[in-house]
Parts: C-alpha cells; structure tokens; sequence
C-alpha cells in the first residue's frame, strides 16, 4: 500500500514539475498560479534543487529509496529543464557596441514614481547615449524635467506621455530624441480598446511616416484580480506590433514565457523579438531590485520588428537598492538591412 501511495505522489510530482516548468505546453502560461509561477523559473529551479537533495537523503532509507529515487529523479529534471531554459535566454552579458550612425539606443526603465531621483535618470540615459526612453510610472511634470535637465546637458529630447490621471503609476513617458525626427502620440484601436487597461501606454508615430512606430509599454500586473485585463494587454499589446517598423519598450508585467501563442512571423510579441534574449540577457532579472539579477524576473523588455536587429543589450544592476525596484533595460537597434 505504502509502495503504491509513493508511486502516485511520484507521479503527481512529475505532473506537477512539467506544469510548472513548461505551462505553455498545456495552455496555462497566463492562467493563475502557473503565470505567476513559471515567471520566477531561477526559484523554481532551486527549489527543485533542494526537493532532489531531500530525495536523495530518503535514498538512505531501506523502505523510503524507492520513493526518494522516484522523487530526486522527477526534481533533477525539473531543475536541469529549468537551468537549460534560462542558460538559453542568456545568463548576462553586459557587451553594448559604439553607437553607429544608424544604430538607435533605447532604454526603458520603470522608476517607481518618485523612487527614482530625476539625476539618476537622466546621468543614466546621457552616459549610455540613448535616443528613446520609455520611463513607466513617470509623471508629466518628472518627465518634463528629465527632458530639460538632458536638453542643458546637450542631449535634448522631445516629451510624449499618457495618463490616466490618478497616482505617478497612471503615468508613462516617453522621451525621443529629435535626431529621430517629429513624433506625435496617436490613439491606437484594438478589438475596441484604446489602450492597456489600468496603467497607460504611449503609441508615437513619426509625423511624415518615416520612422519607427515606437510604444512605451505598461501593462497591468498579473495580480489574480486583474488576470483578465492583464491577458487583455498583452494581446493589445501584440496587436500594436503588427506592422513592419516597430520599436515597444518598458514594463511588460510579463516574461517571454507569458507571450508564447501571442507571436507571429517569428516574433515573440506580435511580429517584435525580445532584444535581451537574442544578445544574452533574457534571463537576467528586472524585478526585483531586491534579488541578485540571476533570481530576478525579467519583465522589462526592448522589443522590435525584424526590420531591427539587436546588436547588444545591458541590464544595468548597479543602481540596485538605491532607486526603483526594477532596473534599466538599454539596447542597441541597428537596421537589418
């Protein structure tokens, strides 16, 4: 009987680790708790770690080895899959080339309101020469002042943003520099919205329609309360990157893992690929700022069209603990053809 009980829980616990480890395969990968848990892979891989290494001590149990072995078993797999899947998306890289005449940099960086000293961004976007900026949680007035701080600097940017009037997280700013020619923010229509559904998104497109279209993104928090409207966003979300020349940054609340269904033509999201993933950074955490980076969970992306190619990528970590909790994303754009 007790034979016959640890081979069901063994074969519970495969069913369990397969769910975790890989929900798209069984359509889960935004339903709760599968989302939110398949987003922390590091932690389930040491967990797995832990749950093989408890296996292994029941090994040591005449009666108990059958049932320890069967478990270490289901867990080291579970672990490696796991490992293998981050050393895949890239472990680190921090390898960003020398600005091109073509290249466009881009960074995005969720700074938490008031979290983030308005010098820390801009010291930031000027040491790293960006052309576009996309600062979720960024009110007008901290946007504006951003802008005329890079401007005295010799780095002036043009100001876009959305908001929907509430706290600094109903704002989304975005900063583009004149060298990209005028922008202006339109209103983008999607299966009736107009927009991501609780924060706001900002949708500019090149006023003589030679250019990217770029978005800064924010997208609702997959809280098990707000599941629908976060599923809702990221479709939206897909949607404004179904055209050819798109350039989306910010804070996706969501990992690659998240958009699986949600690619088309090769893309990731919509037609748009996952810089940090193509340069060696797509399993470097951006949340939260209080874990090492390789515990994280990266949910800030630079994401673009094929029409782009991305040459480089930085997940900035020394500004840890002293600003917002989620990183700075900065990448490097170079035209594919």
């Amino acid at each position: 009987m007790l034979r016959l009980l640890g081979i069901l829980v063994t074969i519970v616990a495969a069913v369990g680790a397969a769910l975790v480890t890989w929900p798209q395969f069984f359509r889960l990968e935004r339903e709760f708790p599968f989302a939110q848990l398949v987003s922390l892979r590091p932690v389930l891989a040491v967990a797995f770690a832990v749950v093989a290494l408890v296996g292994l001590l029941l090994c040591a149990g005449r009666r108990t080895r059958g049932f320890g072995a069967g478990i270490a078993m289901v867990a080291v797999l579970a672990c490696v899959a796991n490992v293998g899947v981050l050393a895949w998306r890239g472990l680190g890289s921090t390898d960003l080339p020398d600005p091109t005449d073509d290249s466009i940099r881009v960074m995005t960086w969720n700074t938490a309101g008031e979290a983030t000293d308005v010098d820390a961004v801009v010291k930031t976007a000027i040491a790293m020469q960006v052309d576009v900026v996309a600062l979720p949680e960024t009110n007008a007035d901290t946007g504006e002042a951003i802008a005329i701080a890079m401007r005295e600097r010799g780095n002036p940017m043009w100001v876009h943003e959305e908001n929907y009037e509430g706290w600094d997280a109903t704002y989304t700013t975005l900063l583009i520099s004149p060298d990209l020619g005028d922008y202006s923010v339109v209103e983008s229509q999607s299966s009736g919205t107009t927009n991501t559904s609780i924060v706001p998104s900002v949708v500019a497109m090149p006023v003589d329609g030679d250019g990217p279209t770029i978005v800064a993104v924010h997208a609702v928090a997959p809280r098990q309360d707000d599941m629908a409207d976060w599923r809702n966003d990221l479709r939206w979300l897909a949607d404004q990157c179904a055209s050819e020349n798109v350039i989306m940054a910010g804070d996706f609340n969501a990992t690659v893992d998240h958009m699986d269904r949600f690619g088309t033509d090769g893309g990731d999201l919509g037609r748009c690929i996952d810089a940090a993933r193509t340069t060696g950074n797509g399993a470097v955490g951006t949340w939260d700022t209080a874990w090492p980076a390789l515990l994280g969970t990266p949910i800030d992306h630079v994401m673009s069209t094929d029409v782009w190619r991305a040459t480089g990528s930085v997940v900035l970590t020394s500004l840890d603990g002293t600003a917002s909790d989620h990183r700075p994303v900065i990448v490097q754009l170079e035209p594919a053809g």
